[in-house]
């Protein structure tokens, strides 16, 4: 069973190919936080497909998903629901808001001021949302896939410390190659719509209880005490860097290590090893990094400080 569930979710790699190119590592990101019950944060200048990416995730999976185009003006009640008086009743009945769904794609979350932006940390967090003193529970999976800018800063809103230490990784998504780049103008050529992804050909490859039985599978995956101490190690050594202000906190060596086993488990091991550890590294920590003022005017950047890092680390034998 479990191996029909890993192949099921590798096959979503060349189902979302259909519509997108050259975006392997982050359609792999996504896999990752889906088994994780994480959420992901990503970042590229636009026109690179992250809001594509995540349209065609969803198509490919058989779950439930929705898109907030989040903006200056949007309220926490679009975001969560609210409470609507029903004239029939003469009552207040909640009507739940776009976050109660499967997927949830929060487009340009940066653009919208921390109220709104806050209005998702215990959607996120406790996996519910709380509306005039009542819980409601949100489906299960539920993930957060949220994007960003990274060069257009006028009329943003950055997200503080506390928001993002919730999402369990932070993808890039870098222009393509000359040759990926001919090929999304080729297929464009060839009459191919990003608005109908039927059209394209993708199809639902895999379901929740593909999700449900990989999520068991990797709960199972060994992790030795020696990888456990390096995720560690690796974690503290962010805290002491001269170029960081705020290091890696626990909740952070806690991702890392939950991401590096369903790593494993996606690559047919059932046991942790270092390389999978340095592999998400990256995506694990980058955005729990906070650099000092003056490193940043030298030029340095999370990535160089986790590559530092990464170099002078002890591996375990």
């Amino acid at each position: 069973m479990t191996t029909d569930a890993r192949e099921a979710l590798l096959a979503l790699r060349a189902e979302v190919g259909k519509a997108v190119v050259g975006q392997d590592a982050a359609v792999t990101g996504l896999i990752v936080a889906l088994l994780c019950r994480g959420h992901v944060l990503i970042e590229g200048v636009p026109g690179v497909a992250k809001t594509l990416l995540v349209r065609a995730l969803a198509t490919t999976l058989d779950l439930t998903s929705a898109r907030i185009q989040f903006t200056p003006d949007l309220m926490p009640g679009d975001v969560t629901g609210s409470l609507v008086y029903d004239a029939r009743t003469a009552a207040f009945a909640f009507r739940e808001g776009p976050v109660f769904t499967n997927l949830l794609l929060a487009d340009e979350i940066n653009r919208t001021p921390p109220k709104t932006q806050s209005a998702l940390l215990e959607a996120m967090e406790e996996r519910q949302v709380s509306v005039d003193g009542r819980p409601h529970p949100l489906p299960d999976p539920f993930v957060v896939i949220a994007t960003q800018n990274p060069v257009e800063y006028e009329g943003t809103y950055p997200l503080p410390e506390a928001q993002l230490d919730r999402f369990l990784l932070k993808l890039t998504m870098p222009l393509p190659s000359r040759d990926e780049e001919v090929g999304i103008l080729s297929r464009h050529a060839n009459g191919f719509d990003p608005r109908d992804l039927a059209g394209a050909g993708l199809s639902p490859v895999a379901g929740s209880s593909d999700v449900d039985a990989a999520r068991a599978a990797v709960a199972a995956v060994t992790l030795r005490p020696e990888v456990i101490g390096y995720v560690v190690d690796l974690c503290r050594a962010t805290r002491s860097s001269p170029a960081v202000r705020l290091g890696v906190s626990p909740r952070g060596a806690t991702a890392l290590m939950s991401a590096a086993r369903a790593w494993a488990w996606l690559s047919g091991r059932d046991y942790v090893t270092p390389d999978d550890v340095k592999t998400l590294a990256r995506p694990a920590l980058r955005h729990r990094v906070e650099l000092r003022a003056e490193a940043e005017l030298e030029g340095a950047s999370p990535d160089g400080v986790l590559d530092g890092v990464l170099a002078t680390v002890p591996v375990p034998r």
